[in-house]
């Protein structure tokens, strides 16, 4: 099902390309994301000379060895202002995210802002999550269509989960929980293509 609503938006975006003059629209892949082998794609139009809108999506729904779980998919449209002139140079940039998640079985001993992420390493948490947050960026031109952008987003996420046994199990724990989350939400190094 997540997999037509990508190619759907994939098709939506590859229609409404010839009706955009050059300079105006850009895909890109986030190369942190393709790290942790989660699928993605970002699409970014020009609104104005310094305004423009950039929407990204992710998905990883594969199963990793020794019982660890990093499924996920999340969308994040977000309204970039440019500082000297479109896709070049500094950005600021107000952005929105949501998706789902189910994630358990990671090994580690992390407690961050607040969140116990240790609690990954011998349990599995089901649920969905919705945000937004500031974000701030930077994109080196390459060339006439290729750039390299770096972008960091703070903000805050409103989650709610189930908590699971263990990463493979099914008994349920912790039922209809939520937590507040305030602190990174975005992480970019993105390779994009301007048409």
């Amino acid at each position: 099902m997540k997999l037509k609503q990508y190619v759907f938006l994939l098709s939506l975006l590859l229609l409404c390309s010839p009706f955009v003059k050059a300079q105006d629209f850009a895909l890109k892949s986030n190369l942190l994301y393709d790290a942790t082998s989660s699928v993605n794609l970002g699409a970014e139009i020009g609104l104005s000379s310094r305004w423009s809108l950039d929407l990204s999506g992710n998905f990883n729904g594969w199963t990793m060895s020794h019982g660890r779980r990093w499924k996920h998919w999340m969308a994040q449209p977000e309204a970039r202002y440019w500082l000297c002139q479109r896709f070049g140079g500094h950005f600021f940039g107000v952005e929105a995210h949501g998706g789902q998640f189910n994630v358990g079985g990671l090994h580690n001993g992390i407690n961050f802002l607040g969140t116990h992420v240790s609690r990954l390493s011998h349990e599995r948490f089901q649920g969905w999550f919705v945000g937004g947050g500031f974000t701030y960026g930077y994109a080196w031109m390459l060339g006439k269509h290729w750039n390299v952008e770096a972008e960091i987003g703070l903000g805050y996420s409103r989650v709610w989960y189930d908590t699971f046994e263990c990463a493979g199990c099914g008994r349920k724990t912790e039922e209809n929980r939520h937590h507040n989350y305030y602190g990174p939400t975005k992480a970019a190094l993105s390779l994009v293509y301007i048409f």
